[in-house]
């Protein structure tokens, strides 16, 4: 908080009407913060912790950070097949967080030096809405214009699964443990689930994933569940799937958790994954007329909420028009838009399926568009047709030792509608992959792209080439 303190003040005075007042300093607040001041507007801008939000300082950043970590660890093991001597001797988790917090502090005073130099106000403490047009932090209420709730998220849990921080811990704890457990529970299959188990794995941990549903990184083309699932087994990560949790108890050692049908599972700690809930209690919403479902604050395409002059962005939102991921290039794009759909310029609303998602585990799991069973319910059998690329023809790949694939969706004679891709490093091909979808480009213009050798954005090429009817490094 220190450092945020030296921007409060920096422009208009507190407590007087400013034109867009923004609660909540993460990814989608702050990006409203940044453009809504490049296009004029004076902006308030109340956080309670630290500007970045979950994001910089407990999620996206710091959680990259420490799998990268765990891929180092995996170099140093396996360097004897690359002709290399090296030894793995251990990890220090002191230095582990030095490196991680290293790079969250940059990050953290590089975007406060960016705010800073945008004259944005940033108001330190707990924030509330009070009315339409009223913010009140501790004994202060200022009007502004427009609002924007960005209050994000928070690790959810289940019903009468209580998180002590030491045992059974969220994601937030894991960032912070001074050693390598020796075995840990994780509950839940999905995105953080899978990237917690993957960097412990890489560490030393003995590692079981509980996932309710048939398959891991379940919102997933299930052609990429498998393939996650089987580089799983290679790598000793342990799985039940269609497992549900019972309950857990503390023992001399650890834990002991307890699934349906009489299974037990012991190791020194469980990880709750479960997903994330909206940050949206007690903070004055429903008061002042805004529609929130499940705890999700209900926006249309523009993000406006219920109550004129409100918007909300982020994790903290549902959308009517389809499923709203909880990602922070989501928070940024909503931000944005926000931000000019205020200042009256001319948006286009964001279409969610075109969004990039990442899962960052060994490997890498990357998709953007539509599964094929989203596809076929969409356009019908006879309308869809699917490919799949193995990156074993691959020589990049080959040379980073990794295995996947790259699965194509498209319209039969039609544009592309999802790239599915598996593989170590992969999460650096989606971004060509979302201008191929949103670009609605036909496989036959793809496949005409010219991709440098040797890359892993070749396997992009080679499946397009595949789709479009002349294969070329490709074993019938």
């Amino acid at each position: 908080m220190a450092d945020n303190a030296g921007i409060a003040g920096n422009t208009g005075d507190i407590g007087a009407t400013v034109d867009l007042a923004i609660l909540g300093g993460g990814s989608g607040g702050y990006a409203a913060a940044l453009r809504a001041a490049e296009l004029g507007r004076s902006v308030v801008l109340v956080e309670k912790d630290k500007v970045g939000g979950t994001c910089l300082h407990r999620g996206c950043i710091p959680t990259k950070a420490l799998l990268h970590a765990g891929e180092i660890a995996d170099q140093a093991r396996e360097s004897a097949q690359f002709g290399v001597n090296a030894t793995f001797e251990g990890i220090d988790m002191g230095g582990v967080h030095k490196y991680k917090d290293g790079v969250v502090d940059k990050n953290h005073k590089g975007l406060v030096g960016l705010i800073k130099s945008r004259g944005i106000t940033i108001i330190e403490g707990e924030g509330r809405l009070t009315g339409a047009q009223q913010l009140t932090v501790g004994d202060t209420t200022f009007t502004a214009k427009n609002i924007i709730l960005a209050t994000g998220s928070y690790s959810r849990t289940l019903p009468g699964l209580e998180l002590d921080g030491g045992r059974v811990i969220a994601s937030e704890h894991a960032l912070q443990l001074d050693h390598v457990p020796s075995s840990a529970i994780v509950l839940g299959g999905g995105v953080i689930g899978v990237e917690f188990a993957s960097a412990w794995r890489s560490f030393g941990t003995e590692v079981t994933i509980i996932e309710a549903l048939p398959h891991l990184v379940p919102l997933e083309d299930e052609a990429n569940s498998k393939l996650l699932e089987r580089a799983f087994r290679r790598r000793g990560i342990g799985f039940k799937l269609n497992a549900r949790f019972q309950r857990v108890e503390h023992t001399e050692t650890g834990v002991r958790v307890f699934l349906e049908g009489g299974e037990n599972l012991d190791a020194e700690l469980l990880l709750v994954a479960v997903g994330r809930g909206p940050t949206s209690a007690n903070l004055g919403y429903e008061e002042a007329g805004i529609s929130i479902e499940r705890g999700f604050v209900n926006v249309d395409e523009y993000c406006r909420t219920s109550v004129p002059g409100i918007y909300a962005v982020g994790d903290l939102v549902a959308t009517r028009q389809a499923a709203h991921p909880q990602l922070a290039h989501v928070g940024f794009a909503e931000g944005i838009m926000v931000a000019e759909h205020i200042a009256g310029l001319p948006v286009v609303p964001i279409d969610y399926a075109g969004v990039p998602r990442i899962t960052y585990s060994s490997p890498e799991v990357a998709s953007v568009g539509l599964t094929e069973p989203q596809a076929l319910a969409k356009f019908g059998a006879d309308n869809i047709k699917t490919v799949t690329y193995d990156l074993s023809g691959n020589g990049r790949s080959a040379i980073l030792q990794t295995k996947g694939a790259v699965k194509l969706v498209a319209q039969t004679d039609g544009p592309v509608l999802g790239v599915h891709i598996v593989g170590d490093r992969v999460g650096e091909l989606i971004a060509e992959a979302q201008l191929i979808y949103n670009w609605e480009a036909l496989p036959s213009e793809v496949a005409q792209l010219i991709h440098p050798h040797p890359t892993q954005s070749e396997a992009i090429g080679e499946a397009h080439l595949l789709l479009a009817g002349k294969p070329l490094h490709v074993h019938d």
